[in-house]
């Protein structure tokens, strides 16, 4: 199912073994169904039915220049999900995190387990992206922002470095996102203590968001809150721990 058809727009979705449902939610920018796919999906993949997408915008899903707050990109989730008739987990990165909780809030039962990795509360407070924000946004600008990862993997240019340069002007330069990111409001305590479902919430010892994870395991009843060693992108700098992690709270 490599194109999907949902809320108007075609999104690149790609499926991975059989079981029951866990679907992961990249972040923005420099994410795509890559971030998961080629990090924790296969392993979750040997025991369960794994979908991952692009967002809106990213990866092979269609660009579109509005839309990137979190309540439009949680209703491209639920369109998304529509066809599953039981409840799933969802895993979420950063604004994908914040995705997966504005879905589980809004669809109470739909989610049977919500993993939380490095959303940012409030979300405009990713210090990480702090880089995109500038009015500078020369290509060698932008490459030079990335996490160190993904700058030694494009360093020798090809297709996928093209790509993702071209994705990042598109977002950066022709869409409302940096104008979403900052006008996207906090969630309150009170939204936050009435979820339900179990959740996990991830976050790296060397965040600039890892006082989210203290206020959700605060304010989320009974949510696990537990510290890898890393940055914002957990699945890049703890991809064996974090991976063994999701295996471990998703393990049926």
């Amino acid at each position: 199912m490599p194109l999907v058809a949902a809320n108007g727009l075609q999104f690149h979705v790609q499926e991975l073994g059989t079981g029951k449902t866990i679907v992961m939610v990249h972040g923005l920018l420099i994410g795509s169904l890559a971030s998961w796919y080629f990090t924790a999906a296969p392993a979750l993949a040997r025991s369960h039915r794994v979908r991952v997408y692009d967002l809106r915008g990213h990866g092979r899903s269609e660009r579109i220049a509005r839309g990137y707050d979190v309540r439009t990109m949680a209703g491209d989730l639920a369109a998304l999900v529509a066809d599953l008739d039981e409840p799933f987990d969802l895993v979420g990165h950063s604004w994908g995190g914040l995705v997966a909780l504005r879905f589980a809030l809004d669809h109470p039962g739909r989610v049977r387990r919500l993993v939380l990795v490095e959303a940012p509360l409030p979300p405009s407070s990713v210090t990480e992206m702090a880089a995109f924000l500038q009015a500078d946004r020369r290509p060698e600008r932008i490459m030079d922002a990335l996490p160190e990862q993904l700058r030694e993997m494009l360093a020798n240019g090809g297709r996928r470095s093209e790509r993702l340069l071209e994705s990042l002007k598109f977002l950066l330069l022709d869409s409302s996102l940096l104008a979403d990111l900052r006008a996207e409001p906090d969630l309150t305590d009170t939204e936050l203590s009435t979820l339900r479902c179990s959740c996990l919430v991830v976050y790296g010892d060397r965040s600039s968001c890892a006082p989210a994870g203290d206020r959700l395991a605060r304010l989320v009843p009974g949510a696990r809150h537990v510290v890898l060693p890393g940055g914002h992108f957990l699945h890049l700098d703890a991809r064996a721990e974090l991976t063994s992690l999701l295996e471990a709270n998703l393990d049926d």
